[in-house]
């Protein structure tokens, strides 16, 4: 019984009908030299990288951010559409608990109050009263 092959996914899909064609593992016979031929000098047009690499788009990321816990911040001013107290959640995410910031953060996102900011902080404040 033959074993199958895993089959390739090819990473660029217009590069893919390029190496599409099946290859064999069994031994081929010697290969016989070629006739000796006169060199030609063909011109190969190559692209450059820069050419290659404008056809796909790329996703950018946020240079400035270091450290996970400056991520997670980003994310809680996100998802409390705070973004002007940024700095704020970099803070909390570094110094308090992530699963205390996760629980107040589900309770937000969870209700349909107009400042979740404010909701968000005074679900933080209860959380840490409640554990000490």
């Amino acid at each position: 019984m033959k074993k199958k092959q895993p089959q390739a996914l090819p990473l660029f899909t217009d590069l893919a009908a390029v190496f599409s064609a099946p290859v064999s593992l069994a031994k081929s016979p010697k290969p016989t030299k070629p006739a000796k031929s006169v060199r030609t000098s063909t011109k190969t047009d190559f692209t450059s990288t820069k050419d290659l690499l404008s056809k796909y788009q790329l996703i950018e990321q946020n240079k400035h951010i270091a450290h996970e816990f400056q991520s997670f911040g980003c994310h809680l001013a996100e998802a409390l559409a705070d973004k002007r107290h940024t700095s704020l959640y970099i803070k909390l995410a570094k110094t308090t608990s992530r699963g205390l910031l996760e629980r107040a953060l589900s309770f937000v996102t969870d209700s349909t109050a107009d400042n979740k900011a404010k909701l968000f902080m005074w679900k933080l404040e209860q959380l840490k009263q409640s554990k000490s």
